[in-house]
């Protein structure tokens, strides 16, 4: 079927832009940039990105049930609650999520899975795939959503999903 070869074509043409290289660069005015095309005067850094943000709705469960382990003693103060956030520099989900937490005044303890190469293996413990993963107690939401995260912090006797 001559049909056949001219589609498997198009779609490997199609997944070319899928493997673009990714630039980091600092402008002139010291902010950190990304993109697919670095600009002519920039000093660049070559980044391999091999994870990727969470696309879709927050899924919230109780990772102690999921992977069958018991929660890691925490060391916060009495009355507070432990949130850890596994996340990327680049990644626009975990931006928006570190941006909620700072408007809650709420502190977090946040590990860059790709500088941090115990945060990684931590990160996959819990079953993590895409940024951010974020823990509290013995809840998982991976991707973020403020009304989920809500219902987690909610104190008990509160529903929680």
């Amino acid at each position: 079927m001559p049909f056949r070869p001219f589609v498997l074509l198009l779609i490997a043409l199609a997944a070319l832009p899928a493997a673009a290289q990714v630039y980091k660069w600092t402008g002139p005015d010291g902010r950190t940039h990304y993109g697919d095309r670095p600009p002519d005067d920039a000093k660049l850094k070559d980044v391999k990105v091999g994870l990727q943000s969470h696309a879709g709705p927050a899924q919230v469960d109780n990772w102690t049930e999921v992977i069958r382990r018991a929660p890691p003693p925490t060391t916060v103060a009495p009355g507070t609650i432990a949130i850890t956030m596994y996340s990327a520099e680049w990644c626009p989900v975990s931006k928006r999520a570190r941006a909620w937490f700072a408007q809650k005044g709420m502190e977090v303890r946040e590990i860059d899975v790709e500088v941090a190469e115990d945060g990684m293996r931590e990160f996959r413990e819990f079953g993590g795939r895409t940024l951010p993963l974020i823990i509290v107690g013995d809840m998982r939401m991976r991707g973020f959503d403020a009304a989920a995260m809500d219902k987690i912090l909610a104190p008990p006797g509160r529903a929680r999903p």
